[in-house]
This record gives structure tokens, C-alpha cells and sequence, in this order.
């Protein structure tokens, strides 16, 4: 595990060297025997993403590969000349079309037990005329990521790479924290939920959910982190059941039926969570269920149930 967390710099050259058209199922392999018999594994791709490549002249030749560093020096700051000079350069600007490929592996027993590795695979493609004809940026910001602008094909540029992104141990990204970030109060709750319901007799968390990470600013312009659960279950998700249409047999049997869909005991409850309020009368007819004549949850996760009824929370 210590050549995971400890050697980035390994993790990298790994990618580096990897062919991206083989596909993540080779690099799966490579990666993993860097921890042999740990059951690292890719459990989610999330792709449809994309950040500001570089520039490229009309035969797709590189001029710099990075469109920002290239226009600040070419411009000085003066976007109106940068546009004068390569009016008629027949250049152009292409985008980085990116997905994240996130690999965990649990190093304990509890829910927050384990390290997720986040891998991204890019591809350089053509996005548009580094100046087009009767489009005028306001500003170098502008320039660089315009909302308005002809777009073209997404040719690509070159072949397909992946980048180490990072890798994350999550219990030490808890502690780290502390408990007076508000921003990990709810993912605590619904870890801690996780390990006292029923969802811990299967499999580990780490290979039912993903936490998406985000790096923002705050007022004070201090570096701050989020962490989203995120599922890992392929395709569509299952509609959870309508709570305020369903009573008794028919209830216990869509809530069970969920779970069976989606692979685990409980899953119905943490999908609830994920999702905010859309669905919050599901627990409470649940509830009322089993305060009544029904009984078709375990002990464990009906103290989760009312114990969150007290207390409701959502991620």
C-alpha cells in the first residue's frame, strides 16, 4: 500500500509509458502489481470533460501545447493584437477530451478503510479556429475559453494518453480534515451509516462508491476540498420505489428488489441519501411500515432508519 500513497512519481511514469488503446483493463494489470494480492481494481470511468489544449497550425503540427502560456507571451496582454497577428496564421486551437478512471482498494475493515487512485485518459482534439472571422474576444479570458465561438469536428490530435491525476488515502483525508469542516459532516454520517448497517456484510464501500474530489477557493482564498459519493453501479440506475404510493408487501418488496438491482443489502437507503430530498417519503413509509405490522428490515438498519429520521441529512 506504502508504494501507492508514497510514490506518485512511479504512479506516473507508469502512465506515461502505458499505451492508452490497449485499454484500462492493461494498465489494471500494470497498476497492480505494484500492490500484487491487495484486489486493486477500477471500479468507475466518469468521462464527458474537458480542459484547454494547445495550438496547432492547419496540418495539425504542433506549435505549443499549451494555449494559455502560449497566448499570455504572444499577447502581452493585448488580446486585440494577438488576433492582428494570427488573423490569417490558419491556426488552430484544439481541447484536452478527457475521462477519470478511479481505481480503489480497501486497506481495513471500516468504510473509509481504503485509497482511491484517480487516473485520466486524455485525447487532443481539434475545437476550433484559433481566430475566426467576425468573432472578436472581449478579453485574453475570453480568448481562451469562449462561450461563443465556431466550433469544429473534434479531429484528434495524436494519440490517447493517461496522466496520473492523484491518489488519495480517504480515512487520512478524514483526519485530516478535522470535524469542524461542515463540508465532511454529512460524508462521515453516511460512511459511519454504511458500517453499521446491513451494506457492510458484502463487499467493501470502496467498491460500491467512488468520492468525487473538488478543489475550490474560498472567501478567504484558502484552498478547500469536497468529497461527493459517487455510485459505481453500471448503466442506469433503478428508480427508487414511490414511497407515497407503496405500503406493506408491495413496499418491502420494491425496496429489496432495489437492492438486488443494484448489488447490495441497504443500497435503497445510501441512493436516497445521494440524491438529496427526491425521494425522502420513501424512508418515512418504510418507517411507518415497520412501526406498524411489517417487518422486513434487519435490527441494524432500522436503528440507521430512525436514527437518521431524527436527524436527517443528505450528501
Amino acid at each position: 500500500m506504502k508504494t501507492l500513497i508514497d510514490r506518485p512519481d512511479r504512479l506516473a511514469e507508469i502512465c506515461a509509458a502505458a499505451d492508452a488503446e490497449q485499454g484500462i483493463a492493461a494498465l489494471e494489470q500494470t497498476l497492480q502489481q505494484l500492490v500484487p494480492e491487495a484486489g486493486l481494481s477500477c471500479v468507475l470511468t466518469r468521462g464527458n470533460w474537458h480542459r484547454p489544449g494547445g495550438v496547432v497550425d492547419a496540418e495539425l503540427n504542433p506549435i505549443s501545447s499549451n494555449i494559455r502560456r502560449w497566448a499570455e507571451q504572444e499577447s502581452a496582454g493585448d488580446v486585440d493584437a494577438l488576433i492582428a497577428s494570427y488573423a490569417d496564421a490558419g491556426y488552430l486551437a484544439t481541447q484536452l477530451s478527457g475521462k477519470t478512471h478511479y481505481f480503489t482498494v480497501a486497506c481495513g475493515d471500516g468504510p473509509a478503510d481504503f485509497i482511491q487512485l484517480e487516473i485520466e485518459e486524455l485525447q487532443e482534439v481539434i475545437d476550433r479556429p484559433l481566430v475566426a472571422p467576425d468573432w472578436y474576444p472581449d478579453s485574453l479570458e475570453d480568448f481562451l475559453d469562449p462561450l461563443e465561438c465556431p466550433r469544429l469536428d473534434p479531429v484528434p490530435v495524436g494519440q490517447p494518453c493517461y496522466r496520473f491525476r492523484r491518489v488519495t488515502p480517504i480515512a487520512r483525508l478524514l483526519d485530516e480534515a478535522g470535524s469542524g469542516q461542515r463540508a465532511f459532516a454529512a460524508l462521515r454520517r453516511f460512511l459511519q451509516d454504511w458500517g453499521q448497517s446491513s451494506a457492510a456484510e458484502g463487499e467493501h464501500f470502496c467498491r460500491h462508491w467512488i468520492l468525487a474530489l473538488r478543489e475550490y477557493m474560498d472567501r478567504d482564498g484558502e484552498v478547500r476540498l469536497t468529497a461527493t459519493p459517487v455510485t459505481t453501479f453500471g448503466g442506469s440506475l433503478p428508480h427508487l420505489p414511490p414511497g407515497d404510493a407503496l405500503t406493506g408487501a408491495e413496499l418491502a418488496n420494491a425496496v429489496h428488489g432495489y437492492d438486488r438491482v443494484v448489488g447490495y443489502p441497504f443500497a435503497w437507503y445510501f441512493h436516497m441519501l445521494s440524491r438529496k430530498a427526491e425521494n425522502y417519503q420513501l424512508a418515512k413509509a418504510v418507517l411507518r411500515d415497520l412501526m406498524g405490522a411489517y417487518d422486513y428490515l434487519p435490527a441494524r438498519d432500522l436503528k440507521v432508519l430512525r436514527d437518521w429520521e431524527a436527524r436527517s441529512y443528505a450528501v
